[in-house]
């Protein structure tokens, strides 16, 4: 029997044999239990002849009442800015590598598709970054980032010059390899590499974290989640810094551009299998120790 909540089930991958893979088990099964399957237009591209229905992203956040993602973080992550103002929950199967979001592996596959598709599941609101790039007073380039917003030197091999400003009040100046500013679901991405905190995803917060700042004493910090972050650019040696947004082509900026970064309103809508903690996640990602017994020894997860 359907669950009553799923009904249109998008589909959504990038193109890799394994992808590929996984997306046919989750159509067969699909099919199999009476629902309606969806591809969004790119995944169809490496996957005709499915005789299935193709929509475009933004399509997809209409129509559809869950999109499953198969592949890596990053991949979700292109989902996600899409997705996250059409509230739609997303869920990830996980055809990358590290992967701390998408957190279904494909040997449990049908398994946990039962599992959420029978009501048993968590569903957790992750936040993103609006940024915009500012000339003269006026807005030249804008995005979007659910992991993180970067400043960095582009190609070149020196530092740069920048000021940050946090809810209009300067902070201080500084001359580094540029500033991660991170959601708490980016804290584990590049800022954790950085040096910064990590966050739980419950945490309305975002880190700035320095990247090898000329001074031993720059060092991450977190602010609040609906402080505005500001970075005011400057001269430095001919050096056109750049700004990324989850790891995308990098716009370049030049000096006295003004970067803004803000909460989007919209929040992404995760969906974990039951079960999923953060800290059993973190564990099995980063390879931490599992708990101790009274001799010593270690428990199994």
């Amino acid at each position: 029997m359907k669950n009553s909540t799923f009904q249109v089930v998008g589909l959504w991958g990038r193109p890799k044999a394994l992808v590929a893979q996984t997306l046919d088990s989750l159509i067969e099964w699909l099919n199999k239990k009476g629902y309606t399957a969806v591809l969004e237009s790119s995944t169809a591209v490496f996957m005709p002849d499915r005789g299935l229905q193709i929509a475009s992203s933004q399509m997809m956040g209409e129509i559809c009442d869950i999109v499953i993602v198969v592949g890596g973080d990053g991949c979700l992550l292109g989902a996600a800015r899409t997705l996250a103002r059409y509230n739609v929950p997303i869920l990830g199967v996980n055809r990358g590598q590290l992967g701390f979001l998408t957190d279904i592996m494909p040997h449990a596959l049908e398994a946990q598709m039962e599992q959420v598709f029978d009501g048993k599941y968590t569903i957790e609101k992750r936040f993103l970054l609006d940024g915009s790039l500012t000339r003269d007073g006026h807005m030249i380039a804008a995005s979007e980032a659910l992991n993180d917003v970067v400043l960095h030197a582009g190609k070149a091999v020196q530092m740069i010059n920048f000021e940050l400003h946090v809810n209009g009040e300067f902070v201080y100046s500084q001359k580094s390899d540029g500033l991660i500013v991170a959601t708490p679901t980016g804290s584990t991405a590049y800022a954790l590499s950085a040096g910064g905190p990590m966050m739980h995803p419950g945490l309305d917060a975002i880190a700035l974290v320095p990247m090898c700042p000329h001074t031993l004493t720059n060092r991450p910090f977190v602010v609040g989640g609906d402080m505005e972050i500001k970075l005011v650019l400057a001269e430095s040696r001919g050096v056109l810094p750049h700004i990324s947004f989850d790891g995308q082509p990098s716009i370049p900026a030049q000096p006295g551009d003004v970067i803004y970064i803000r909460k989007k309103p919209h929040r992404l809508q995760l969906i974990h299998p039951h079960g999923h903690t953060f800290y059993a996640a973190a564990r099995s990602k980063l390879g931490w120790a599992s708990r101790l017994t009274e001799k010593g020894g270690h428990y199994e997860d």
